[in-house]
């Protein structure tokens, strides 16, 4: 189930589902959308402050599952990471959103989010940079030309021009299937919930930031213990921002901790998206039909939004 396009003159909400955002650097981010002729409503949970979180999981469930069901609103966008998203899923009624289905965008903690709202409802949603934390400051121009996908039907094309590719396991030909998932640690926490990623027939896309190693090994290990690396048709492996040995000097590099899990799991692989929290990213509709194509190193993802 594919949302609406946006247009000028629509109204998109900006919730906080996770960690108060930074009020100066939203406003900065706020005003990217309005250059392009959108009007803005901020959620009522965006400036509340309780200890890590926007306000108390109801406040910040309240306010996501307002947004869905208001008519007025056409775009839900999330503010900010940091942690609490998974807090507020069990107080979302998940008819009710499929009722209103409409953009919702983020990424790192929305993870959970994302992956909750496609399982429980079929509803594409964007894994893409949020207002505070990453348009904030002067955005790059690749960033930027990738907002645009919510406005037209565009078909998500990255090749190597954009980065350098390389193939983990037995990747040959095209492969055809949803693609779903994004911060690595929150599809981990998943498990064993209600919302726990089904990655069976999907091409899995993971990435992350600020994690050593030695928990990206723990991580993955986990994930393929549990089968959901070899039920995935395929992995797609963004980037893994600023992931780099700190409480231990002695360490295995990101690579060779991906391969030895992927290599293990038997699911092809291709590495070097610049997906994620990296300066450029590429947005990609999460739920959306991919073609990941290991002949050529190229991947094609069908556009999120309806067209006319």
């Amino acid at each position: 189930m594919k949302p609406e396009r946006l247009k000028p003159g629509d109204t998109i909400g900006i919730v906080a589902p996770s960690s108060p955002p930074d009020l100066v650097r939203l406003k900065k981010g706020i005003k990217q959308y309005k250059q392009y002729g959108l009007n803005v409503q901020i959620g009522t949970s965006v400036t509340n402050v309780n200890g890590y979180l926007a306000g108390t999981d109801l406040d910040r469930a309240q306010d996501l599952q307002q947004m869905f069901q208001d008519d007025r609103i056409k775009g839900i966008f999330s503010a900010y990471g940091g942690y609490g998203a998974a807090r507020i899923v069990e107080h979302l009624d998940f008819n009710r959103i499929q009722q209103n289905p409409k953009i919702f965008w983020g990424y790192s903690d929305s993870t959970f989010l994302h992956q909750a709202i496609y399982q429980k409802t079929g509803l594409v949603t964007f894994h893409g940079p949020m207002m505070s934390s990453d348009l904030g400051d002067e955005i790059h121009p690749l960033t930027e030309s990738y907002l645009r996908q919510v406005f037209q039907p565009t078909t998500i094309t990255y090749d190597e021009s954009i980065s350098t590719l390389d193939v983990i396991g037995q990747g040959k030909g095209m492969i055809s299937a949803p693609v779903i998932g994004g911060n690595l640690t929150l599809l981990t926490s998943s498990l064993g919930t209600e919302f726990e990623v089904n990655t069976t027939n999907t091409i899995l896309f993971i990435e992350d930031v600020d994690e050593e190693p030695y928990r990206l090994d723990r991580m993955l290990n986990q994930l393929r213990m549990a089968g959901k690396l070899q039920e995935a048709v395929a992995i797609l492996v963004g980037d893994f921002h600023r992931c780099t040995p700190v409480k231990r000097t002695e360490s295995l590099s990101i690579s060779e901790v991906l391969t030895h899990h992927i290599e293990l799991a038997g699911t092809p692989a291709m590495t070097g998206f610049q997906m994620g929290h990296c300066s450029p990213t590429v947005s990609i509709p999460l739920g959306a039909i991919a073609k990941l194509d290991f002949d050529k190193k190229t991947i094609e993802i069908e556009p999120g939004v309806k067209g006319e």
